[in-house]
């Protein structure tokens, strides 16, 4: 794993060793990519302007997160079926993430109960919900993480009405079922069979107790999978929640002053602006671009998070000097698990905070409290 330098060799060493359909999972956005592409193009047009003569030597990347120091401002965003690139791939995620100092959020569509991961791991642990058209499935998970000390609750809110993404159509013959073009594919990368396959098609054991008999396993509940979710999640949905956690509530999805507002009146800890990277509306302006307006209004009254596209440390800098306080991750950590399972998740974090920490000694900044707006073009 350390032969890769940037995320990017990452990201091709994890081509290699996961079958076609695997990568394009992670890979993949909506209907034309347009989202996916902006969130970069949005990022790489972001110029930063340096301070010189300033002794950086003692400089850190130490932000404090709800209370607590977090060593760098990365937080691992929540991804479903982690367990497809690598066998109990969420729990992988989750170690490494703790070593490194920092949260990691685990996917209601993860393929190991929660229960599991936080026992295994350790560290922060945030929980992310969807709201399923079965209430009781939600009050369950909701129930659950609290019992078994998760940190915070991220409710995703841009989700419940899916993304077209074409890549499906093109792997898939029908719902869970292989073309014949994939399923020889799969046969060229035995490691990954006997990492993954071996151990069975993994589910969601999350939810697994709330499906019905014919949708229990892998194999005959992908086509029930878009039954579980409601396009009828409100803003009463958020007052429930509310009511229901009593620690950190943040939303995940807000693009907009004013649901920033809404979220902020509602009582919620945080936000997390965010175009799903790119995997939903496929017209959406990316996230980096309504950070500055949306924290000039509520900045002083919770905390703003901000992902999609990130890809070197100098764009969680440039998020930063925007106004973030911290910054999700998604793709980056994927490419590292499927690439080296827990070792290339611990480098993909590592690669970041190596250039979180040249940029701000190039920058002449010793903390990430002095990246200001000023240096940004």
């Amino acid at each position: 794993m350390h032969r890769a330098l940037s995320i990017d060799e990452l990201r091709g060493i994890a081509r290699r060793a996961v079958p076609n359909f695997a990568f394009e999972y992670v890979e993949g956005g909506a209907e034309d990519e347009r989202a996916l592409h902006w969130n970069r193009e949005a990022l790489d047009a972001i110029r930063l302007i340096p301070n010189t003569l300033v002794d950086t030597s003692k400089r850190h990347q130490r932000i404090t997160l709800f209370g607590e120091e977090s060593s760098s401002p990365l937080i691992i965003g929540p991804t479903g079926l982690n367990g497809m690139l690598r066998y109990h791939g969420d729990a992988a995620i989750a170690r490494a993430a703790a070593k490194a100092g920092i949260p990691f959020t685990l996917s209601t569509v993860s393929n190991m109960r929660l229960e599991d991961v936080a026992e295994n791991a350790g560290g922060r642990q945030w929980m992310q919900l969807y709201v399923l058209k079965d209430r009781a499935a939600s009050r369950d998970i909701v129930s659950r993480a609290e019992r078994a000390g998760y940190e915070a609750l991220v409710v995703t809110t841009d989700a419940n009405v899916f993304g077209y993404r074409e890549w499906d159509r093109r792997n898939y013959r029908a719902p869970g079922k292989l073309t014949l073009r994939s399923m020889i594919d799969v046969a060229r990368h035995p490691r990954w069979m006997l990492d993954v396959l071996s151990h069975g098609v993994p589910w969601f054991d999350n939810i697994v107790d709330f499906l019905p008999p014919e949708a229990k396993s892998a194999r005959t509940g992908v086509a029930y999978f878009h039954k579980l979710f409601t396009p009828d999640i409100s803003w009463d949905d958020i007052a429930w929640l509310r009511e229901a956690w009593p620690r950190k509530l943040l939303i995940k999805g807000v693009m907009n002053v004013s649901d920033a507002q809404r979220a902020a009146a509602a009582g919620c800890d945080g936000i997390i602006l965010t175009n799903h990277g790119g995997r939903q509306l496929d017209v959406c302006v990316a996230p980096i671009e309504v950070l500055p307006g949306i924290k000039h209004v509520v900045g002083n009254r919770m905390t703003i998070i901000v992902d999609s596209g990130f890809r070197r440390g100098s764009d969680v800098v440039k998020a930063m000097a925007l106004g973030a306080d911290a910054v999700m991750i998604g793709r980056a950590v994927l490419y590292g698990l499927a690439a080296g399972g827990e070792a290339g998740v611990s480098r993909a974090i590592e690669i970041l905070t190596d250039e979180i920490d040249r940029s701000l000694g190039q920058l002449g900044c010793r903390t990430l409290v002095e990246v200001q707006p000023g240096m940004i073009r």
